[in-house]
C-alpha cells in the first residue's frame, strides 16, 4: 500500500521501488537547481552590499555513497 496524496493504492513493490527512486532524483535535482541559484543570489546580495564575496560558500555536499566511504574509513 503506498499513499499518494489522500489515496492509499496497492502497487507491486517493484512498481513503488521504481516510483520512489524516481521522485527522490526529481528531488535530487531540484534541490541541487536551488542550492546552485542560492549561490549566485547570495553573491550578488554580499555584492551589492559592498563585501567581499563569501569563500567556502560553492562547497558542495558530499554524495550518500561519499559518506559511506568515509564511514568506512572511520570505522577502520
Amino acid at each position: 500500500m503506498v499513499c499518494f496524496g489522500s489515496m492509499f493504492i496497492e502497487l507491486p513493490k517493484a512498481k513503488t521501488r521504481e516510483i520512489l527512486q524516481q521522485d527522490q532524483e526529481e528531488l535530487d535535482e531540484e534541490i541541487n537547481k536551488l542550492r546552485k541559484e542560492l549561490r549566485v543570489k547570495v553573491n550578488r546580495l554580499y555584492e551589492a552590499q559592498g563585501k567581499p564575496e563569501l569563500k567556502g560558500f560553492n562547497l558542495n555536499p558530499m554524495s550518500a555513497e561519499e559518506m559511506k566511504l568515509i564511514n568506512r574509513i572511520l570505522e577502520g
